[in-house]
C-alpha cells in the first residue's frame, strides 16, 4: 500500500513506493498452535478415552481425534499473515472463509505483549492492538499470536510511541493540540536519552490483599465446570469411586445447618487460597512506568507477562476501586478512564488496571501521579458534598423495602409448603445487616469538581471514586425517576466516550445538577439555566401570594 506522501511526493523521485509484504507469524508457533488446540478440545479428547475405555473399542479414533487437533493448529500457522504499512495494520487468516481485518494506525488505542509459559520457552510474544472497539464482540480488536519477543517490543515502540510533539501532552494538561497530525514517527527511550519513570512497582507486602478480590471465585466455577463437563462427556459414574461414595454418604447424614456451615468454611478457605495464588499469577513483577512517548506502561504476570501501553493524551481520569473486602482490608485498585478501552470486561481481562489490590493510601497517591496533579486541591482527596437527608431516606426505603418484600415471600412459602423456622430467623437476623448497608450505600455518595476534574462517588459492595475531566466530557444527561419526582432529586450523567461511557451523580437536587453541568461545560446549558431561573422565579413569586406571576 501506498502512503499519501508517497503519492505527492516531488517530481523527479522513484515514485510509489513498494507495497509493503504479507509476513507470517514466527515459525515456532508451529509448536504452540498444535498444543493450542489440543488444550481447547481437551475435555472432548478426554470424554473419548473415558468412553472408549468403558466400551472396550480401539483407541485409533482417539489418536486420530490427536491428530485432527494437530493439523488444525498447523493450518493456522498457514493460513495467518498480517502487514504493517504507515496507515494500517492488517491481518489476513481463514481457510474456507478467508478474512482480513484491518486497524488504523490512528486508531490504535493499548497495545498489549503478552507471554504464557510456552511463549517464553520459545521466545514469543503475543500482541494485541487494541481500538475503540476492542472491548465489544466481533470489534476491532486485532491479535498476533506470535511474534519474537523482540519484534513484538519493537511494534508496541512503533505504533504508540510518538515522536511527534503536537501529539505528546502534558500529564497536567494532557490536551492534544487542534490541527496537529496524526502522522508521527516512533521514538523509544533510548531515542531520547531520558529512561522512563517508575510510578509504581508490587511490593511484596501487597500480597496480603489477595484473599480480599474474590477472584477465586471464578476458579472454583472454572474448576467445577470442566469437572461436570470432563463427567458428563465421558460418561463417568462417581458413585463407582468408594472413596467419594462414602464422602458423600458421610456428608448427607449430617443435619442440614451443619451442612451448610460446612460447605461455607470450605468454600471460603478455598477461594481465598486461590484468590492468593492468582494474585501471584497475574501480578508479581508488576511496574507502572511513564514513557517519554506520552504513554503509561504496565508490565505484569509470574507464569504468563503481560505489557500493556496507553497513551496519556488518550487518558480522560482515573477510578479508585473498593470492593467491600478489600475496603475493610484498607486496600484499593486503580483503573484508568481512557478512551477507547471500556471496564465493562473487567478492568484486569480489559488492560486498563494501573494498579492491582494495594494499601488505598498508596493507590491514591499512585492516581496523582498518574493525573500529573501539580496545583489546587487534588481530585483524588478533595473533600466530597454530600447528598443530603433526602438521599439518605432513599437508601433506607429501597433496602428495607427489598428485605420486607424477600421476608413477605419466605412467609408465604412457610404458609404453603412449610419452610424450616430457621429460614424465617435468617431473614430477621438478616435486618440489621440490610440497615448497615443503606447507611455505607448513604456514606459513599458524594461529588465535587476540582482541578478541572468532575468528582464523584458510590457504591457499598464495590465503592468507586472515579475523577473525570471536565474537557473529557461530551453531554450531560439529567434523568429522574418516578419516586425521585416525589423526592425532588435528579441523576446528573456525565457522557464521554471513555471507561464506563457514562459516570453518575445519583440523587442530587436539580438546582445542584445544574450547577455542576454549568460550571464542568461552561456556557453549554446557558439557555436551560435561563427556563430554570425562570421557573424557580415562579415558585418563589407564588410562595409571597402572587399566583399570576406564578402561573407565567
Amino acid at each position: 500500500m501506498s502512503t499519501a506522501a508517497d503519492m505527492n511526493g516531488p517530481a523527479g523521485m522513484n515514485g510509489p513506493a513498494p507495497e509493503e509484504k504479507w509476513r507470517r507469524l514466527s515459525p515456532r508457533m508451529l509448536v504452540i498452535h498444535p498444543f493450542q488446540e489440543i488444550v481447547r478440545a481437551a475435555p472432548a479428547l478426554l470424554g473419548l478415552v473415558f468412553a472408549g475405555s468403558n466400551s472396550g473399542h480401539s483407541h485409533w479414533w482417539n489418536l486420530a481425534a490427536v491428530g485432527v487437533m494437530v493439523a488444525l493448529g498447523t493450518l493456522r500457522w498457514f493460513t495467518t499473515t498480517y502487514r504493517i504499512t504507515a496507515e494500517h495494520v492488517q491481518v489476513r487468516k481463514g481457510l474456507l472463509n478467508r478474512k482480513v481485518l484491518t486497524v488504523p494506525r490512528d486508531r490504535v488505542r493499548t497495545v498489549d505483549v503478552t507471554s504464557n509459559i510456552l511463549h517464553r520457552l520459545l521466545g514469543l510474544a503475543r500482541v494485541e492492538v487494541g481500538t475503540g472497539r476492542s472491548d465489544r464482540k466481533g470489534g476491532g480488536e486485532l491479535k498476533l499470536d506470535a511474534l519474537s519477543a523482540p519484534e513484538a517490543a519493537a511494534l508496541r515502540e512503533d505504533l504508540l510511541h510518538r515522536a511527534n510533539q503536537a501529539n505528546r501532552v502534558n500529564p497536567a494538561n494532557p490536551q492534544a493540540v487542534p490541527g496537529a497530525s496524526t502522522e508521527t514517527a516512533p521514538v523509544t527511550a533510548q531515542e531520547t536519552g531520558t529512561p522512563e519513570t517508575v510510578l509504581a512497582a508490587l511490593s511484596p507486602g501487597w500480597v496480603k490483599y489477595g484473599p480480599f478480590t474474590m477472584s477465586g471465585l471464578i476458579t472454583a466455577g472454572v474448576i467445577a465446570g470442566f469437572l461436570g463437563r470432563l463427567t458428563s462427556e465421558g460418561n463417568v459414574d462417581l458413585n463407582r469411586v468408594e472413596s467419594l461414595r462414602d464422602g458423600w454418604q458421610w456428608f448427607t447424614g449430617l443435619s442440614l445447618p451443619v451442612e451448610i456451615v460446612l460447605i461455607m468454611l470450605v468454600l471460603a478457605v478455598f477461594v481465598a487460597v486461590a484468590s492468593t495464588c492468582g494474585y501471584v499469577l497475574a501480578f508479581w513483577g508488576f511496574r507502572l512506568t511513564r514513557h517519554t512517548g506520552g504513554t503509561l506502561h504496565v508490565t505484569r504476570g509470574l507464569v504468563t507477562t503481560r505489557a500493556t501501553t496507553i497513551e496519556e493524551r488518550r487518558l480522560r481520569g482515573v477510578e479508585v476501586s473498593e470492593p467491600l473486602l478489600l475496603r475493610a482490608a484498607r486496600g484499593a485498585r486503580l483503573i484508568a478512564v481512557t478512551t477507547g478501552l471500556r471496564v465493562g470486561r473487567g478492568a484486569q481481562r480489559g488492560g486498563s488496571m494501573l494498579l492491582p489490590p494495594a494499601p488505598r493510601a498508596r493507590a491514591l497517591a499512585v492516581a496523582d501521579l498518574v493525573l500529573g496533579h501539580t496545583s489546587g486541591p487534588s481530585p483524588i482527596t478533595a473533600p466530597l458534598t454530600q447528598h443530603g437527608p433526602v438521599a439518605l431516606r432513599r437508601r433506607f426505603t429501597r433496602a428495607l423495602g427489598v428485605h420486607a418484600l424477600l421476608v413477605a415471600a419466605l412467609l408465604a412459602l412457610d404458609a404453603w409448603a412449610g419452610l424450616a423456622a430457621w429460614v424465617g430467623v435468617t431473614a430477621l437476623v438478616l435486618l440489621p445487616a440490610t440497615a448497615l448497608m443503606a447507611a455505607d450505600r448513604y456514606r459513599s455518595l458524594g461529588h465535587t469538581l476540582a482541578s478541572g476534574y468532575l468528582v464523584t462517588r458510590w457504591g457499598s459492595m464495590v465503592r468507586r471514586r472515579v475523577a473525570l475531566r471536565c474537557d473529557g466530557v461530551i453531554g450531560w444527561n439529567v434523568e429522574r425517576s418516578f419516586f425521585q419526582r416525589r423526592a425532588g432529586l435528579v441523576t446528573l450523567t456525565a457522557t464521554t466516550a471513555a471507561g464506563r461511557q457514562g459516570y453518575a451523580v445519583p440523587d442530587v437536587t436539580l438546582t445542584e445538577a445544574l450547577r455542576l453541568a454549568s460550571e464542568g461545560s461552561p456556557g453549554l446549558l446557558d439557555p436551560f439555566l435561563i427556563h430554570h431561573v425562570a421557573a424557580s422565579t415562579g415558585v418563589a413569586a407564588a410562595l409571597d401570594g402572587d399566583p399570576r406571576e406564578a402561573r407565567r
